[in-house]
């Protein structure tokens, strides 16, 4: 996979791609990032990719011409949609990771300031939000979206069966981890992980994620087509969640 970062600030990268997976996606060939710095085309001597707004207002606005020059340069280098990381743009989750992920390569493009001159709107494809919150700048928001795209390019993660165990898989969260020792400060893993019976451990799992999923995103589960024995365990579930509130007199 190619991907492109539009940034004046293409150090801020520097960690994220020396580090963890993302880095052996890039020794292993799986991905190879390209970097344009509007900066570097900027005419003036003061290598200016910013500039007042008209009609007045605070703050400055990423000029347009340094920035479509940057994103032009990217895109004869990567194939892919465009996407502006913006606060007003689509609620990034992971069926977008996964629609990403299945793409030949991806532009991020990170605004700074009050944001970008709106006509080069004209040449963005998207607009990712990582939530609703104001950052200094999109690169924080580009690593977000990076890292979780490029865990799902077929063998960047080294056990591939652990993809389909996480949060938001199946629209399910995570069951509990549990690691040694069995027994630490008067807590002890669960009897049933350590009965070595695959079947009941798998049935625990399956509890275990609809149980977190109820408690805590219940929002979760409005869209999601249950199997039938996913049915029974989430009755289970709430049977065990109103026994528990009526022992505790709630």
């Amino acid at each position: 996979m190619n991907v492109g970062i539009i940034t004046i600030f293409p150090e801020y990268f520097e960690g994220v791609v020396k580090t963890g997976m993302i880095r052996k996606a890039i020794e292993n060939n799986l991905l190879d990032i390209v970097f344009e710095n509007p900066r570097n085309y900027a005419t003036d001597r003061y290598k200016s990719v910013d500039d007042y707004p008209y009609g007045g207002g605070s703050g400055m606005v990423m000029k347009y011409d340094t920035l479509k020059q940057a994103i032009e340069n990217a895109r004869a280098k990567v194939s892919g949609p465009v996407i502006y990381m913006s606060p007003q743009g689509t609620p990034f989750h992971q069926a977008y990771a996964k629609d990403l992920a299945k793409e030949e390569g991806f532009i991020l493009v990170c605004g700074r300031y009050e944001g970008i001159d709106e006509r080069l709107m004209s040449i963005v494809d998207e607009e990712i939000s990582i939530g609703d919150y104001v950052l200094s700048g999109g690169e924080p928001a580009a690593a977000v979206v990076l890292d979780a795209v490029v865990r799902l390019i077929p063998g960047v993660l080294g056990d591939e069966n652990s993809l389909s165990e996480e949060s938001f898989e199946h629209n399910l969260l995570e069951y509990p981890q549990y690691t040694r020792p069995s027994h630490v400060d008067g807590m002890d893993v669960p009897d049933v992980l350590l009965s070595g019976h695959h079947g009941n451990i798998a049935r625990w799992r399956l509890k275990e994620r609809l149980k977190r999923t109820l408690v805590k995103r219940p929002d979760m589960l409005k869209d999601i087509h249950l199997s039938q024995e996913e049915k029974e365990l989430l009755a289970e579930v709430k049977k065990e969640i109103l026994e528990t509130l009526s022992m505790l007199g709630v």
